[in-house]
């Protein structure tokens, strides 16, 4: 079964795309727990970080530079950003495929839930 990303990224969702590549999509989060909040994804299908393979290790550096990427275009790398991932249901995850939030645009809280 499809997840909402995987659906996003066939365009079968719309979303509020900010960034894609041939290897990552990034769009506003509809439930924004920040200013400025983007959901970056992977567009090949890998549940969470604990599934990602040796197989996976360049496609996860390329991600991480993708992020800083995003957002020093969206202004936010000068004054700071977090960037959070939720592995499994214990980790808050709800949507099972890789994905990343960068939050910003203004002075966060220690801590989210």
């Amino acid at each position: 079964m499809s997840t909402i990303f995987k659906k996003i990224i066939d365009k079968e969702i719309p979303a509020n795309i900010v960034y894609e590549d041939d290897d990552f999509l990034a769009f506003y989060d509809v439930q924004p727990q920040a200013k400025i909040h983007v959901i970056v994804i992977p567009k090949k299908e890998i549940k969470n970080l604990d599934e990602a393979t040796d197989k996976d290790a360049l496609l996860l550096g390329k991600l991480q530079l993708t992020i800083a990427k995003i957002a020093r275009d969206l202004g936010i790398s000068k004054d700071g950003y977090r960037v959070i991932t939720n592995i499994n249901e214990n980790g808050g995850q709800t949507v099972f495929h890789m994905h990343y939030h960068i939050l910003g645009g203004e002075k966060l809280p220690e801590s989210f839930k």
